[in-house]
């Protein structure tokens, strides 16, 4: 086979090595030979990327921006090709004990709020960056407790999340953030009883993982590579299972500007501009 591609993902979990086993052989009976290089952390992934060691990433929202803003400290190009459905639009919350006195976002104030790993999206900065823009700056005005479960995952981890829900419950924290979707599972799962908690205040909508590519990716194992992904059907018994663990029914086409409110975050609470230079100067 002519066309070779290899992808750098996190391994946040042990299914991973299932899912990309699967894909690489559903990639090789259509000529394209895919392989994959598992990292601890993001930073590691994003640093090795633009050392050359791959050709695709799987990102995060936050190492998406970390990719974006080295190529341009660096002067080159990052692309997200595709994401999954179920990426795309989401929302985090902010939920309180159903018995609390706090009825909205002004009522936090002076009060605390449990959030995931500081370095997830979805439970960290978004909310946190909801709150600044309504008036109410963290630690300044709200004591805010991070749940650290697996820093340099961003919080692909909900280990973070699931804490801060618990603490909640527990009456350790007034208010704990979320991801719209584990609020959901929590509830299912009993974290969060039914009826036990309220949403008092709901972000704006975001997006959350792609593939990325540099500018320097083998374009002919690039774009077979992409329309594969795109290809894939959820009605295949082959790939159902694989999407499933995923959390998938359809491959859909990249796109880069659903990431504003992240990106607010980032640069108020300044997130990535350390490991963006420190990176750019080791790359450059």
């Amino acid at each position: 086979m002519s066309n070779t591609i290899i992808m750098g993902a996190v391994a946040y979990d042990p299914k991973v090595v299932t899912i990309w086993d699967g894909f690489k052989a559903w990639f090789k009976e259509r000529g394209l030979n895919f392989d994959y290089i598992l990292y601890e952390n993001y930073e590691r992934q994003v640093e090795s990327h633009f050392k050359g060691h791959y050709d695709v990433a799987w990102n995060s929202p936050l190492a998406w921006l970390q990719v974006k803003a080295i190529a341009e400290k660096l002067g080159r190009k990052a692309e997200a090709i595709a994401m999954r459905d179920t990426d795309c639009d989401l929302t985090s919350v902010i939920v309180v004990r159903a018995d609390s006195e706090i009825q909205s976002v002004e009522d936090l104030r002076g009060t605390s709020i449990g959030v995931g790993a500081g370095d997830s999206p979805q439970a960290t900065l978004i909310p946190l960056v909801h709150l600044a823009e309504a008036g109410l700056s963290p630690e300044e005005d709200l004591r805010v407790r991070r749940f650290d479960v697996l820093v340099g995952k961003h919080g692909d981890h909900i280990g973070g999340e699931r804490d801060a829900a618990q603490a909640l419950m527990q009456n350790e924290v007034d208010a704990a953030c979320m991801i719209d979707g584990n609020h959901l599972l929590f509830g299912r799962e009993g974290t969060l009883p039914s009826g036990a908690t309220r949403i008092i205040a709901q972000t704006g909508t975001y997006d959350h993982c792609n593939f990325t590519i540099l500018d320097d990716a083998p374009k002919p194992a690039v774009a077979q590579f992409r329309e594969l992904l795109l290809s894939m059907s959820y009605d295949d018994p082959a790939v159902r299972p694989l999407l499933d663990l995923e959390g998938l029914k359809v491959w859909k086409e990249g796109r880069t500007d659903h990431y504003a409110l992240l990106e607010r975050a980032v640069a108020r609470f300044k997130t990535i501009d350390g490991f963006v230079e420190d990176v750019a100067s080791r790359c450059s």
